[in-house]
């Protein structure tokens, strides 16, 4: 896989659409930052769409990559090695806050298997969402060896774009990625303070499970050491991602250049699928024109990738669960935007110029306009 393709493949979002869009919410009669960030949302939905007035977000799918890291023997999480699988399970049986959320938000999920620590049997057969891609059992100790091959990083992020692929031919409009790891949070870290040229201390973070300070601490030192095993491979995404990454975000980082060359938007989850966000943006600088930073977690390597990418995110209600849990709460958020973008009036001419206070033309439930003097 050549990566440097991705810059040739990748185009930024159409420029005139945004100002079709500009234009149609100029004429709806609102005063101009009225609903604040929900323009903004609107006008980005236009152009990654394609389309103005916007078309609702109608078929949603929340995809999370799933996966054991070996630095988790460090007692660097709360959870105990190899036990990501018991994620799996919780989100599959539709116990998880993901599972839950999901539903009421009419979601499916999507759970792939890219290196979980488990026998494959010990996984529900058949079970409704589990996508089966593991390119090896558990990735590496990235403080002391790689976390892949080179050859199994290639081939995590050749899974990550044919599954891009088929979420854009079955007619996904929006995707919610996100993550199901142990030690996970580690290699995000520690991709973030490569890219970012900045100190273990300044990105390590507490994880889902707020670990205390011993654990913090051998958490910071599990990064520090596997810097020093980043910063020679800082100019090769692919040999980055092998040597302190993982199959999972691998495949993610795979998966969100793929939805940028499809205009597939992504709504960014946690620290997670920010790291994978920030190699993905140095393979392609045009990628993140396609993605939206769903919530802020907390994590201190989450907030570096986002001032690194210039992005916002649009929640912040200390939520640091991960599982897409933060995105698929900003899901309905991005929805609304929609909806207002397609749905205000905006009249042509001059009659837009109003104060977007008058009344509209009452029509019937069928869609007719009633006889003259009924309402």
């Amino acid at each position: 896989m050549n990566l440097d393709d991705f810059t040739d493949l990748i185009e930024r979002p159409d420029g005139g659409v945004r100002r079709d869009a500009e234009d149609r919410r100029a004429r709806t009669g609102l005063p101009p930052g009225a609903l604040g960030r929900l323009d903004e949302l609107g006008s980005w939905l236009a152009t990654a769409q394609g389309a103005a007035p916007v078309r609702p977000v109608e078929r949603p799918r929340a995809v999370l990559f799933a996966g054991d890291h070996g630095v988790a023997e460090l007692g660097v999480s709360t959870r105990a090695p190899g036990s990501a699988h018991t994620l799996v399970r919780a989100v599959l049986d539709g116990t998880a806050p993901t599972a839950v959320l999901a539903r009421r938000l009419d979601v499916p999920v999507r759970v792939v298997d890219m290196a979980l620590d488990c026998d494959p049997e010990s996984l529900p057969e058949g079970a409704s969402g589990l996508v089966r891609r593991r390119v090896r059992r558990g990735s590496g100790r990235i403080d002391v060896e790689d976390a892949l091959t080179v050859e199994e990083a290639e081939a995590a992020l050749e899974t990550g774009v044919a599954l891009a692929d088929e979420e854009a031919d079955s007619g996904t409009d929006l995707v919610v990625l996100g993550d199901l790891s142990v030690g996970g949070t580690t290699a995000a870290a520690t991709l973030i303070a490569a890219l970012c040229g900045t100190d273990a201390s300044l990105v390590t973070g507490r994880g889902g499970g707020a670990i205390d300070d011993l654990a913090w601490m051998r958490k910071c030192a599990a990064i520090r050491d596997a810097l020093r095993r980043a910063r020679p491979v800082l100019g090769d995404q692919l040999h980055l991602l092998a040597t302190v990454g993982g199959a999972d975000l691998a495949a993610a980082t795979g998966f969100l250049l793929q939805c940028a060359v499809r205009h597939t938007p992504v709504l960014l989850d946690g620290v997670v699928s920010a790291a994978c966000a920030l190699v993905a943006q140095r393979v392609a600088f045009r990628a993140p024109d396609w993605w939206l930073a769903g919530h802020a977690s907390g994590e201190p390597g989450q907030e570096k990738a986002y001032d690194r990418m210039a992005f916002e995110p649009l929640l912040d209600h200390g939520v640091r669960i991960g599982g897409g849990v933060g995105a698929l709460l900003a899901l309905p958020l991005v929805r609304s935007a929609a909806a207002l973008a397609a749905e205000l009036p905006a009249p042509e001419g001059p009659e837009g110029a109003g104060d977007g206070t008058e009344e509209a033309e009452p029509v019937a439930a069928d869609g007719a306009k009633p006889p003259s003097g009924e309402a």
